[in-house]
């Protein structure tokens, strides 16, 4: 079948794919030839998506979530159609049929249309504080590129580690998790990124993926994940699931009680995502000859660090001291994250070391991603359909072994944390799981740390955390390969967080029964 398109250009005919120019009516338009083949498999999971909403959606009414006290949970017409927006918008991101992004307004524009929340409150989502800190992150790394300070590391690193890729995989990965014992993860990745694209460029110059390339980013989400837990610098669920334990047991949890129990889970994971990431992307490369002397040439073609790179260190460095002191200082926790580091980057245009191209190349496509995440995780939470969705699952646990009810904890939140943003997944399950734990005779500390550990570490998804949407942009991995990769990769968390909670944290001294 032949379709003709009209063309806007001036005395141009597009046809079967190329325009002919026709220079005897100038700006007329034309009718073109263009063909163009059916991505049937597109259209199926577009359809699929639409499906699974539907099925949610017009389903009858379902049954109420009882907790152990007895309190029903009613799932209301708005809470299930919560969820019905909940499965489309999994199906879009896992099968990324329309721009992430996209799938993150739709979510906007359903919630609106059908009326699941005011349009207000569905669309101010998308500007939320934990939206604008993902925005300032991005910046830093962008001002770290454009001076160069992401080179002059790289180049660094690589003379430390050698050219053997697996030792390049490891000295990336342990600069990550170290950076997230000081800085949050999302800032870490941020400024990790160009520094990965540039030993990627040593690798290959080529615009092609490489196993290599799938690695070093995909490997870089995971342990900026697994790096995060250990310490409350490293990202914002630690603080928000402290405020839960300590509103609903009475107890605390300070600064270094978290990093004594999480510290060895941390590094035991980064070491363990390492050689996950060896079987799964082993380099087409073992070695990269004469990469040492390569990045010799080109970090002394650098010259001496210029006022520009110090300024940027010193804004940076400013900003990281001033969110850490809010953890450790009473009284500064009121200052906002969100403020502190869009200071940085208002700082960094005031003093000219971005200029407006920098603001107009900010993908907006991650950006409206986690915007959508927060719409529909707040969405679950107001409209009731995360309570009844905890209670639901959770009660399924009731008269269990203490030591599966605490993985069934961590498995729902790891499951949500994939889905939503992990404060969001931290918010919902947290204190109905505290709830019903002394009923089951479990201690509330190990629930806490279990639930913690499993949100750090969403594998499956792109909206699950910042990194592993940041990792995306590198445009080396399809979302369907980062799900692939994140199968084993949650197996073998929930594997080692078995044996954390039955055996190594008891060790230590964490309580995990009453």
């Amino acid at each position: 079948m032949t379709v003709y398109q009209l063309s806007l250009f001036s005395g141009t005919v597009a046809s079967g794919g190329t325009q002919e120019r026709d220079s005897s009516v100038p700006g007329a338009l034309y009718f073109g030839r263009f063909d163009q083949p059916i991505d049937w498999k597109r259209l199926g999971c577009l359809a699929l998506g639409i499906a699974a909403f539907c099925v949610v959606y017009f389903s009858p009414a379902w049954p109420d979530a009882v907790d152990p006290q007895g309190k029903s949970f009613t799932l209301t017409r708005e809470a299930q159609a919560a969820l019905a927006l909940f499965a489309l918008a999994a199906v879009w991101w896992v099968t990324e049929v329309v721009p992430i992004g996209i799938t993150a307004v739709t979510i906007a524009v359903t919630q609106a249309l059908f009326q699941i929340r005011p349009a207000r409150a569905a669309f101010t989502d998308f500007m939320d504080p934990a939206v604008w800190f993902i925005l300032g992150s991005i910046i830093i790394g962008t001002a770290f590129t454009r001076t160069g300070l992401t080179k002059r590391m790289a180049y660094t690193m690589l003379l430390l580690v050698g050219e053997r890729t697996s030792r390049i995989y490891l000295g990336c990965f342990v600069m990550t998790a170290f950076l997230t014992l000081f800085m949050a993860h999302t800032a870490v990745a941020a400024a990790v990124f160009p520094l990965l694209m540039a030993i990627h460029a040593l690798y290959d110059d080529g615009q092609k993926p490489t196993r290599f390339g799938k690695g070093l980013f995909i490997g870089m989400a995971f342990v900026a994940g697994a790096g995060s837990i250990i310490t409350l610098l490293g990202a914002a669920r630690g603080a928000v699931a402290i405020g839960f334990f300590r509103d609903i047991t009475g107890r605390d949890v300070t600064f270094f009680e978290l990093t004594y129990y999480m510290l060895p889970l941390g590094l035991v994971m980064a070491v363990l995502l390492w050689g996950l990431i060896m079987v799964m992307f082993k380099p087409e490369q073992k070695t990269i000859p004469g990469l040492r002397e390569r990045a010799h040439a080109l970090n002394a073609k650098l010259g001496r660090i210029t006022r520009t790179e110090i300024l940027t260190l010193i804004i940076v460095g400013l900003t990281i001291a001033a969110m850490g002191l809010r953890s450790l200082i009473p009284g500064l926790e009121q200052i906002d994250k969100s403020a502190l580091i869009l200071t940085a980057m208002v700082a960094f245009f005031v003093f000219k070391i971005l200029k407006i191209d920098d603001l107009e190349a900010i993908p907006w496509n991650i950006v409206l991603l986690f915007g959508g995440a927060m719409s529909i995780g707040l969405c679950l939470w107001q409209t009731g359909a995360a309570s009844w969705l905890a209670v639901s699952w959770l009660g399924l646990m009731e008269g269990a072994h203490w030591a599966i009810f605490i993985m069934g904890i961590a498995l729902f939140v790891l499951v949500m944390t994939n889905l939503i943003m992990n404060v969001a997944a931290i918010a919902i399950s947290l204190p109905v799981a505290l709830v019903l734990a002394p009923y089951l005779g479990v201690a509330p500390e190990v629930v806490f740390f279990a639930s913690l550990a499993a949100a750090g570490m969403p594998f499956l998804l792109l909206v699950g955390a910042a990194p592993n949407a940041i990792a995306y942009e590198s445009k080396q991995f399809t979302t369907g390969e980062f799900f692939v990769a994140g199968l084993p990769a949650s197996i073998l968390l929930l594997v080692v967080l078995t044996i954390f909670v039955v055996i190594i944290w008891p060790l230590m001294g964490m309580p995990v029964t009453i």
